[in-house]
């Protein structure tokens, strides 16, 4: 299996480079350039490595969350941690915030979701900081 992943790689890696000496030169005009058949090939083949990454990274981290049920239980707290932020930050956006000169372009609800994903932001940085800091002040003062 190793050695066809190998080869495969390798033979992505030749149709790449051919790939890249038959791109557009960089005074050809841009509209020109999107429509260049080896650009659009370069772009495919870089969306299928990328889903192929992402879906073995998916099966391989549910596999190792199923088989271990003390992980399981720990990211299910962590999921639920995660929705209790989202439901805080969503109550703590107000929504009403909107400049004048915006309003006709966007709406309440809109704002709140803005303003739903900054408060996540906010609470979570906080809380990443606090995870580092208090061990350390918690080392620092009981040696």
């Amino acid at each position: 299996m190793q050695k066809i992943i190998k080869i495969a790689l390798f033979a992505v890696g030749v149709l790449s480079a051919v790939l890249w000496y038959l791109l557009p030169d960089s005074d050809m005009p841009v509209a020109e350039a999107a429509q260049s058949g080896a650009m659009n090939t370069m772009f495919m083949i870089t969306y299928a490595l990328l889903g192929i990454a992402v879906v073995a990274s998916l099966v391989f981290t549910l596999k190792n969350l199923f088989s271990n049920p003390q992980g399981l239980k720990k990211t299910l707290f962590v999921v639920g941690g995660f929705l209790l932020v989202v439901v805080i930050s969503y109550v703590m956006a107000s929504g009403t915030d909107v400049d004048p000169v915006y309003a006709a372009m966007t709406d309440e609800s809109t704002v709140k979701y803005i303003g739903m994903g900054l408060n996540v932001f906010f609470i979570l940085t906080a809380v990443a900081i606090l995870s580092l800091v208090v061990p350390g002040i918690k080392n620092m003062f009981s040696k």
